[in-house]
């Protein structure tokens, strides 16, 4: 890739830079190794070292690079594929979930989701959150929301909060017969909670699936669950293992 100065292009510089950038990254550095200094970088391409700012922050949104304190700007690894969506239709919390509860409390969902699930805007749900870890490092968050009228014998439990609660609502919930679930994805960016939870910025960009668990011909649970945008690849169905790298090269995972 030669080094000279940048043309001018009707796009912005910046965005020109990044697709400059990703072609080095690709060609020239190895996941985990650290870029030179921002004057160097920016006097090789012949920009200032504000656009240089720009293109490299674009990049860590994207997921390419990742600044560590005391280290400096690095090669990220590749997306971590995240199945989230097979041919089964499976309750949360079943044998195989990825998913860790941390904790359940009840309390009034928010209205678009009390809408959903067919309930009162008053009326009080089972909340339980719960987190998923892959490779040591967190990759998403989710708010389970079970009205109790779909784990009805759960009046017995003890535990009024915590991750016992939140696997007894589980259980008393994988007991009914789940009829179907539906996902839907969008683009969002991390809140307050999320942000901490993640370990990303407040608005760090985040991909949203929410699902709506059916049985009896109703809404029986609704599942928000948070994933970063800049480390995950969510997967779909049986066949979802397909990667396309960031260089000309694709095989599956």
């Amino acid at each position: 890739m030669g080094t000279t100065q940048l043309e001018s292009v009707p796009e912005p510089k910046y965005w020109h830079l990044r697709t400059v950038l990703t072609e080095a990254l690709d060609s020239e550095f190895s996941v985990g190794e650290v870029l030179p200094n921002e004057r160097d970088l920016a006097a090789r391409f012949g920009v200032a070292r504000a656009t240089l700012r720009q293109a490299l922050e674009q990049l860590e949104l994207e997921g390419r690079l990742q600044r560590r304190r005391g280290v400096g700007t690095t090669v990220a690894p590749p997306r971590v594929g995240v199945a989230v969506g097979t041919a089964r239709h499976d309750w949360p919390g079943a044998a195989d979930d990825a998913w860790e509860p941390a904790d359940c409390v009840p309390a009034v969902p928010p209205a678009a989701v009390a809408d959903a699930l067919g309930t009162g805007r008053d009326e009080t749900v089972h909340v339980v959150r719960r987190s998923r870890v892959t490779h040591g490092q967190p990759v998403a968050a989710e708010l389970l929301y079970v009205p109790a009228s779909s784990v009805p014998d759960l009046t017995a439990i003890e535990s009024p909060s915590g991750p016992s609660r939140a696997r007894a609502v589980l259980r008393e919930l994988g007991r009914g017969e789940l009829e179907h679930r539906e996902s839907a994805v969008e683009l969002g960016s991390a809140g307050a909670d999320d942000a901490k939870e993640l370990d990303r910025l407040p608005g760090a960009p985040v991909l949203v699936v929410t699902t709506r668990y059916l049985a009896g011909g109703r809404t029986a649970a609704l599942s928000v669950a948070t994933y970063r945008a800049d480390t995950c690849r969510l997967t779909f169905g049986d066949f979802g293992d397909v990667e396309i790298h960031h260089g000309p090269q694709t095989r599956a995972s």
